[in-house]
């Protein structure tokens, strides 16, 4: 199921109950988090390409200051992952 279907599910668990049993009693739950999980993963790769490009950020970059590029990347997807939690994991 991956790392976003696990805190989808958990979401469910504790705030949506009703949702989270009619998923389970009809054997769609393990398919549901899967693809929550795929869509939560092609939303932070997108995210993360426009951010990077918008910012600059770019494999020159990466060859010429690593530990710049590297710092950037990891607020990106900081930034990234925040808005995917909020959008789709926790929506």
């Amino acid at each position: 199921i991956g790392k976003y279907g696990n805190l989808h599910l958990a979401y469910l668990k504790a705030h949506r109950p009703g949702t989270y049993t009619s998923l389970l009693t009809q054997f769609r739950l393990n398919e549901y988090l899967h693809e929550i999980d795929l869509q939560a993963k092609e939303m932070l790769n997108r995210i993360m390409t426009q951010m990077a490009q918008s910012r600059g950020i770019t494999e020159t970059m990466k060859e010429q200051d690593g530990l710049r590029w590297a710092a950037e990347m990891n607020n990106i997807r900081a930034a990234a992952e925040e808005t995917v939690l909020h959008d789709l994991i926790y929506a």
